[in-house]
């Protein structure tokens, strides 16, 4: 079977977003001047962000909601995004996941996230395999948010490696993300999955952590050499084809070909950044895009770079999404 399209199966995610002054210390009251509700999640994100390109490629959804309203607004936004939902699973005894986000207006646009895991807990690998697609490239995210594939496998070492190696021996190529949190459990739940995994799209905090390194200095200043290196590094860990590390400046991207490259971003005036949520998942849909596309790792990375710069533009996680006729024609400016 010749394969094309892409499937994204991991989390699905109500996110309120609250916007505030600024995030308080412990014990004090900020205020929030408005709320704005909307999906989010990696599976969610990455699929509606595809679909708004008006590409044409095949979108397959996959994952865990609850039997709420929650859930039925994911299938209605499946649906109405024309993605095949034939392999989402509605759960009666468990709540679809939701995420409280608060957003500072002012500074950086920073965001702080109070998750509630829900359905996503319950997606283990036996449904990870069940989900049955033409697609060509299977994106699995996020890992270290998916409780019941981040647990120890005593031969895999971890359940997603065991999932993953068995996407790939019904052939599909694996694509691979990962939540940015705090704490020690990159190494392992994260390099045990590299070798199952063609393609790994992380951003810098995440790499660093894989590898227990920092990729900024002590004024949080980006390490291009050393992030340009982390990918390297991360291909020899085990990584099949492709690593893609993304951060605000840009992106690096390394191949197994020997092919390696950084392209930062323009700068984009604070005054201009509605939200920062979904940047990260703008990004990948926009490196699985070119993956799938084959583009070159250079065109990869000023494409992505571009899909996450039209996300800033909207409060949500993919209000913001650009058509793939509006990516080409910011591309050729």
């Amino acid at each position: 079977m010749e394969r094309k399209g892409i499937i994204s199966v991991g989390n699905w995610v109500v996110d309120s977003v609250k916007f505030i002054d600024v995030y308080p210390t412990k014990g004090n009251l900020t205020t929030i001047h408005r709320v704005e509700e909307g999906l989010g999640g990696c599976a969610h994100n990455v699929l509606v962000d595809l679909a708004k390109m008006k590409s044409g490629i095949p979108l397959y959804a996959g994952g865990c909601i609850g039997n709420d309203d929650h859930g039925k607004m994911c299938l209605e936004a499946i649906a109405e995004n024309g993605i095949d939902g034939t392999n989402m699973e509605v759960l009666d005894n468990e709540s679809t996941s939701y995420t409280d986000v608060m957003s500072e207006m002012a500074g950086t646009a920073s965001r702080t996230f109070f998750h509630y895991r829900g359905a996503n807990a319950r997606l283990d690998v036996d449904q990870v395999l069940a989900c049955e697609s033409p697609a060509r490239i299977f994106h699995l995210g996020y890992l270290l948010l998916l409780d019941s594939l981040d647990k120890a496998d005593s031969e895999y070492g971890v359940a997603a490696a065991r999932a993953l190696d068995g996407l790939q021996k019904k052939g599909y190529k694996t694509s691979v993300d990962v939540v940015s949190e705090e704490g020690d459990r990159y190494r392992s739940v994260i390099l045990p999955c590299l070798q199952y995994t063609d393609y790994l799209i992380i951003n810098e905090v995440e790499a660093g952590a894989c590898l227990d390194r920092s990729l900024r200095d002590a004024d949080g200043k980006l390490l291009v050499d050393d992030t340009l290196e982390a990918a390297q590094a991360l291909l020899r860990a085990g990584v099949r084809d492709t690593v893609v590390i993304h951060f605000p400046e840009g992106g690096v991207a390394a191949s197994k070909n020997g092919a390696i490259e950084y392209v930062p971003t323009k700068h984009v005036p604070h005054s201009e950044i509605v939200s920062t949520v979904g940047a990260g998942d703008a990004f990948c849909a926009g490196s699985l895009y070119a993956i799938h596309e084959g583009y070159s790792l250079n065109k990869l990375l000023r494409f992505a770079n571009a899909s996450a710069r039209f996300n800033l533009r909207s409060a949500t996680s993919t209000a913001g999404a650009p058509t793939l006729e509006e990516l080409e024609a910011y591309l050729n400016q």
